[in-house]
C-alpha cells in the first residue's frame, strides 16, 4: 500500500459512499470540527454531482487530503478497497459520507486497540435525528452456526445486532468496552495488518453483508474485535432523498445486486439457503419501497382504494426501472472495471446484468 505526498500517521480515515450524496457536507466538517487526534483522510468520491464534486475539490485544497473521484457510481466495498490501496498508517477507519462524529471518538477507538491489540473497534453508532440519541448498533454477533441432525447438516449465518433501537442515555451507563463479534461499516477502525492475512474486502459483495463478512474473516484470522462506547458517532439515513440521490440510492439498493450479494455470501460460506436466505429474497427491493415508493404512494390524494392501486403502480414501475439501471450501468462500466483488475466485482456486476 503507497500513499505518496502524504505524511505517515498513525490513523487514515477512508470516506465513502454510503447511499446518497446529500449530507457529505454536514458528514466531513464534523470530522474535522470534532477529530483532534492526528489523521491523514482520503475522500473516495464515486460519480457525485457536480456540485459536490466542486465542494470536494475545494476541501480538498484546503484541508489537504486525498481525493479519489471516478465518474462512475462504486459499490461501497469497491470504494473502501480505493481508499485501502493507499493506506500505509497501522489503523484505517472506514466511515460512510453519511455519518456524523463527536469529540473525542478516534481517541476512544485508538486507545481500546493499543490497550486490547483488537484488529477491528467499533465505535457505539447511532441512527436518524436528532443526533447521538437513538442506538444503531452497539456490537452483536456474527459466524457460522453448524447444525447436525441425522445425516443433514446445515451451515447458517449468525448475525445479531445489540441495543438497536433503544435510548442511548437509557443503555450508555450500562455499555463498557467489550470484545463483540461484529462492527458495521457506517464506522469502524481497523488495523492494517489484517488485510495482510484476510486479503482486501471482497467486491463481489456489493451491496450488503460486507460488514457481516469481514467480521468473520477477522475472527477466522483469530484476532478480535471490540466495542468502545467511549466512541460515539451517528449515521443519517434518508428519507427523505434529494433529487441527486435517488439514482445511486437504487443501483446501491437494487434487486440485482443485492441478490448478488446474498449468493456470494452463501457460496463463500458454505451457508445452507435456508429461511434466512429465502426472508432475504422475499424481500429484495424493501429499502427502494420505504424511502422512494411509499413516501410516494402517500402523496396520492384517492383513500385506501387509491393508495393501494397507486403502491402496486409504483411498485411494478421500480422494479422496471431498477432493472433497467442495473443492466445500463453493467453494460457501461464493465470495461472500465476489467481495467480495474478487480476480477470478483467484474463477474458479480456482469451476473446482475443477466439476471
Amino acid at each position: 500500500m503507497n500513499l505518496p505526498g502524504i505524511a505517515e500517521a498513525q490513523v487514515t480515515i477512508v470516506v465513502v459512499p454510503r447511499e446518497r450524496f446529500s449530507y457529505t457536507r454536514e458528514s466531513l466538517e464534523s470530522i474535522y470540527e470534532y477529530t483532534k487526534y492526528p489523521f491523514n483522510l482520503i475522500y473516495v468520491d464515486g460519480g457525485s454531482p457536480s456540485h459536490i464534486r466542486d465542494y470536494l475539490v475545494a476541501q480538498a485544497t484546503e484541508k489537504n487530503f486525498q481525493l479519489i473521484r471516478t465518474e462512475h457510481y462504486l459499490s461501497p466495498n469497491r470504494a473502501r478497497n480505493l481508499g485501502l490501496q493507499q493506506v500505509t498508517s497501522k489503523y484505517v477507519v472506514f466511515i460512510d459520507n453519511d455519518v456524523v462524529v463527536t469529540p473525542g471518538w478516534l481517541e476512544a477507538m485508538v486507545e481500546c486497540a493499543e490497550e486490547t491489540g483488537a484488529a477491528v473497534v467499533s465505535p457505539l453508532i447511532c441512527q436518524y435525528l436528532p443526533l447521538h440519541t437513538e442506538v444503531h448498533c452497539a456490537g452483536g454477533e456474527s459466524g457460522v452456526r453448524v447444525e447436525t441432525k441425522g445425516e443433514t447438516t446445515r451451515r447458517r449465518i449468525i448475525e445479531k445486532i445489540y441495543k438497536q433501537g433503544r435510548q442511548v442515555a437509557d443503555v450508555r451507563p450500562q455499555l463498557q468496552r467489550q470484545q463483540t463479534g461484529l462492527a458495521e461499516f457506517h464506522c469502524m477502525m481497523v488495523r492494517t495488518k489484517i488485510f495482510e492475512k484476510i486479503g482486501f474486502l471482497d467486491e463481489a459483495l456489493l451491496n450488503t453483508k460486507e460488514h457481516v463478512d469481514l467480521c468473520m474473516l477477522v475472527t477466522e484470522a483469530g484476532s478480535s474485535i471490540y466495542l468502545e462506547p467511549q466512541s460515539l458517532v451517528t449515521y443519517v439515513p434518508g428519507p427523505p432523498l434529494e433529487w441527486i440521490d435517488i439514482h445511486y440510492y437504487m443501483l446501491r439498493w437494487s434487486d440485482a445486486w443485492e441478490l448478488a450479494s446474498l449468493k456470494r455470501l452463501r457460496d463463500k460460506w458454505n451457508l445452507t439457503e435456508d429461511e434466512y436466505f429465502q426472508n432475504k429474497y422475499k424481500r429484495l427491493g424493501w429499502r427502494r419501497d420505504m424511502t422512494i415508493v411509499s413516501p410516494l404512494t402517500r402523496k396520492v390524494p384517492f383513500g385506501k382504494i387509491g393508495d393501494r392501486i397507486a403502491g402496486k403502480i409504483l411498485r411494478h414501475m421500480d422494479k422496471a426501472l431498477n432493472r433497467y439501471l442495473t443492466t445500463r450501468y453493467a453494460k457501461r462500466h464493465l470495461h472500465n472495471l476489467q481495467n480495474q483488475r478487480s476480477p470478483q466485482l467484474v463477474n458479480a456486476i456482469t451476473a446482475t446484468s443477466e439476471s
